[in-house]
């Protein structure tokens, strides 16, 4: 009696802690397109604007990839108000700061500030959408940077590019198959007109949704954005029209090499629906319950129990059209890839046919329950989902109920989705080596 007491009373707090972390909002459209969130949070003097694009690397023509990455960098640049290099002197000489990045699908700026420098926010922000100075000094400067940052980050980074190596060999059509930095001959091919059309195709009010979020007054700021972003003109409607991927049906074995690792990687890659689709949140699960946390099943068997990996983990890499599964490992000592291949797929055939256990299903539950309230714990997090939702899930109301979505996820489901997608005639075998020296 004491402990179903006891977990009435957990259930209970757990519920209560889940309604308390409700997020309320607002959200308008402006004449232009521009869709407007606000979210107003009295308890801290700190606001955070924000800007998502419905842009990512995905966006581009063949020889022209990285644009939207080196957008994120060259709208940084200054504007016709904003002198050249002095955006981070203005953001961090006001109290504030700030940051962007860019996905296959999506670009993100923003700002943090007290909250008596929302307008100042407003601004920068407007700035960047409207007045952008785009000349071939800037693109010549900012190249140069994405390329140093491709080095660093990808071509001399151990592991780097492991997934460019999964976007070639799941996409064979669709612009996924390449990576979102870049290749750098396109980057050194792009013309001054290829990155002025880019910006006015996609860097319009109508491609994009401003958010708001902090110690505000709602009214104020309606009238503050009405006067910063109204005046900013309508663009073109971006059409989009990717080539659709012929199914995987047969496994297939990929080799790369990397001049930069000592230890090997055996992975198992699937190509899998996009985040948007109800898989795609058993799949998350499905990658919690494999590989999260020492107690996980491919960690407890694999680098515990039998001591044949360094590492071992299991990602739902989530896009918009589709998303990316991996499940790989770096072996101990003289374990062969082979081994390590086999392994998985063992772990990755119970899921496929026997139900998880009722007390790995809680405890994936309580997980999710935790992220979920994790996630909307700060302001600047706050932000971001609201952007993330309206612009790539097309719900707002998912930042309160997202969690719904998990907690109804079945343990059936749960089978079937694996049984659905993580088949071994629908997987690519990676074998990730150190790159071959040259014999003598």
């Amino acid at each position: 009696m004491k402990k179903t007491l006891l977990m009435a009373s957990s259930l209970l707090l757990s519920c209560v802690t889940i309604q308390a972390q409700e997020v309320n909002y607002e959200e308008y459209d402006l004449d232009n397109g521009l869709h407007v969130i606000l979210h107003q949070d009295n308890t801290a003097p700190v606001v955070t604007t924000s800007v998502m694009y419905h842009v990512g690397g995905k966006d581009r023509t063949e020889g022209r990839t990285g644009f939207a990455h080196l957008f994120e960098h060259l709208l940084f640049e200054g504007t016709k108000n904003i002198e050249k290099g002095k955006w981070f002197e203005i953001v961090s000489s006001n109290g504030g700061t700030n940051n962007a990045n860019t996905s296959q699908d999506r670009t993100y700026y923003y700002e943090v500030f007290p909250s008596n420098n929302l307008k100042l926010g407003l601004w920068l922000e407007s700035e960047r959408m409207l007045h952008p100075v785009i000349n071939q000094d800037g693109v010549d400067t900012q190249i140069e940077v994405v390329k140093e940052e491709k080095r660093l980050r990808y071509d001399n980074s151990p592991y780097g590019q492991l997934l460019p190596v999964l976007g070639k060999n799941l996409f064979e059509k669709h612009p996924y198959k390449d990576p979102n930095i870049g290749y750098m001959k396109d980057l050194d091919a792009a013309t001054l007109d290829d990155v002025v059309a880019y910006n006015k195709k996609y860097y319009v009010p109508n491609n994009a949704v401003l958010v708001v979020a902090g110690d505000i007054k709602v009214e104020e700021t309606k009238q503050m954005i009405k006067d910063y972003f109204g005046p900013i003109p309508k663009g073109a409607e971006v059409a989009r029209n990717y080539p659709q991927e012929t199914p995987i049906t047969t496994e297939r074995k990929a080799t790369a090499y990397d001049p930069n690792i000592q230890i090997p990687a055996a992975g198992l890659a699937y190509r899998t629906p996009g985040f948007k689709e109800r898989d795609a949140y058993v799949l998350d699960m499905i990658s919690t319950y494999l590989s999260d946390g020492p107690t996980s099943k491919l960690y407890k068997k694999m680098v515990d129990d039998q001591k044949q990996a360094l590492q071992v983990g299991a990602f739902n890499i989530p896009q918009e059209d589709y998303s990316m599964y991996l499940v790989f490992a770096l072996p101990v000592g003289e374990t062969s890839t082979d081994t390590l291949i086999a392994e998985m797929e063992e772990e990755i055939a119970k899921v496929r046919t026997d139900l998880i256990s009722e007390r790995d299903y809680q405890k994936l539950q309580n997980k999710f329950e935790n992220q979920f309230v994790n996630s909307n714990s700060s302001v600047e997090g706050i932000a971001n989902s609201l952007a993330r939702n309206y612009m790539l899930y097309d719900d707002t109301s998912l930042i309160n109920k997202e969690i719904d979505i998990y907690r109804s996820v079945t343990r059936e489901e749960i089978m079937e989705v694996a049984k659905k997608y993580l088949k071994p005639n629908q997987h690519v075998v990676i074998d990730y080596l150190p790159e071959e020296k040259p014999s003598n």
